[in-house]
């Protein structure tokens, strides 16, 4: 590609690292960065600013995450950007110690990433990446850039991290309904005239974002809202799987275990754990059953319907100006109809497809579903003749399963790119990560007994014949 010669020119610049995207994962990358001696980090995002999921941004929406999980302390405790120094700065650390809850609101959570980046001298606002190239010349990746201002630099780095986040996923299901018609729930609070103006609204699809709505549209209900409905293919209105040994599946020594098998066994376990990452938080489950037995003690309210086990195949807007979605049960095979006049895709988000990215598309590889293929470090494998490495955030889920989307091991994966990338233990990993061990014990590990010490195990049944086997004596 044609570049600026790097020469003194302000539209010029080389890096150590460029990331791409600001979210949480790239800011925990640029804060765990912020004190590596000698490192030249920078971070670049289209956005003005940093803002976290402003359209579902409810007034008491808990995070769902001790704040642990902030961007540093799961691998620096002691970071100057942990959420406890945060607290400190502000002087809430009393106020939070006595609150005695240990998950913040969302507000909260947003307003510390917001602290940490006005304490990051790497990061870069009003920065579009339009197109990355590896220039095997300068064995350095070429971006080119078109700042805020309306001007194009260009930057050359090492090494590269992709973390630019998902986007709103619209089925085809829903794809033919005008967009005055229905919305994503990630822009649900924006577009609060819409819901306030339909007589009836219906949510499809569940997991925490779609609860949430739900939950606001029946406290709009209970004052006088309009109608409600809340349709999910899913077999019930389940709640995240929180418990300790599944969020062992969480942890560094699952995600190393999980690395290591085929791709097709990956898939179907990714889709088996969803509850794990698209379920609803009990809280959640239980303020929506309250609020359902209120309306129990209230006359002349508008019709409230939830059904699970319904899969919306097709949506029309007809004559009248109403929506229809052609539904089947999953259970019983039958078909019907539901009409409604807004409809609220609760319906998840997907990995966004980089455009900046064409020009490396030869250089690249991915699986047969068009998905990065990511080592256990997080790099992308290249071409052979590409000595720079790039590296994902949050683009990880077929590859190191449902750790992904958490924000608890993000410091995990920044400090394992860090560490890759200057080629030393610039931050130590944490070794014991879980009380379960997830693959085959190794044949090393397990005792050896000499043959004549083998003692047989005796066979026992029980009063129908069937054969149990007892514990083997101890061998002395």
């Amino acid at each position: 590609m044609n570049t600026l010669s790097p020469d003194a020119s302000p539209l010029y610049s080389e890096h150590d690292v460029v990331a791409i995207g600001c979210g949480p994962f790239n800011l925990g990358l640029a804060a765990l960065a912020s004190t590596v001696e000698g490192l030249d980090l920078v971070v670049l995002d289209a956005r003005p600013e940093l803002r976290w999921h402003p359209g579902l941004m409810f007034d008491d929406a808990k995070f769902q995450l001790s704040f642990l999980a902030d961007l540093v302390t799961m691998v620096a405790p002691t970071h100057p950007l942990s959420f406890l120094e945060y607290l400190r700065a502000a002087d809430r650390l009393y106020p939070f110690y006595i609150r005695e809850r240990f998950h913040p609101t969302r507000r909260e959570y947003e307003d510390y990433l917001r602290w940490a980046v006005s304490k990051l001298s790497s990061l870069r606002f009003s920065h579009q990446v339009e197109e990355m190239d590896w220039d095997a010349g300068r064995q350095r990746f070429i971006l080119k850039v078109l700042r805020g201002d309306g001007r194009r630099l260009v930057m050359a780095a090492r090494d590269v991290v992709i973390g630019i986040g998902t986007e709103p996923a619209l089925p085809a299901a829903l794809a033919a309904l005008p967009s005055g018609k229905r919305l994503h729930t990630g822009e649900y609070l924006h577009r609060l005239p819409d819901v306030e103006a339909a007589r009836h609204v219906t949510v499809v699809g569940s997991g925490q974002s779609g609860a949430e709505v739900v939950l606001d549209l029946l406290q709009r209900n209970l004052d006088g809202g309009g109608a409600v409905s809340w349709l999910t293919r899913t077999v019930s209105f389940a709640p995240l799987d929180y418990t300790k040994l599944t969020l062992e599946m969480t942890t560094p020594a699952y995600v190393r275990y999980f690395h290591t098998l085929p791709q097709p066994t990956k898939d179907r376990l990714v889709a088996e754990q969803w509850r794990h990452y698209k379920g609803i938080s009990t809280e959640t489950l239980e303020q929506l059953h309250d609020l359902l037995y209120q309306r129990e003690l209230e006359q002349g309210l508008s019709d409230v319907e939830l059904r699970c086990g319904v899969a919306v195949e097709a949506s029309s807007v007809d004559g009248e100006g109403e929506v229809v979605l052609r539904c089947r049960h999953l259970d019983t095979g039958a078909t019907f109809e539901h009409v409604t006049d807004l409809v609220v895709a609760a319906t998840g988000y997907q990995q966004r497809s980089p455009r900046f990215l064409r020009p490396m598309d030869g250089l690249m590889r991915w699986d047969a579903q068009g998905r990065y293929k990511v080592r256990l470090d997080y790099s992308v494998e290249l071409a052979p003749e590409v000595s720079g490495r790039i590296f994902v955030t949050h683009a990880d889920l077929h590859s190191h399963g449902v750790a992904a989307p958490d924000l608890g091991v993000s410091p995990y994966r920044n400090a394992t790119i860090l560490n890759t990338i200057t080629g030393r233990e610039v931050y130590a990993l944490p070794q014991r990560t879980a009380f379960a061990s997830f693959g085959v014990p190794e044949a090393e590990a397990r005792p050896r007994v000499r043959e004549a010490q083998r003692v047989a195990t005796p066979v026992v049944h029980d009063d129908a014949g069937r054969a149990l086997v007892a514990r083997a004596p101890e061998a002395r």
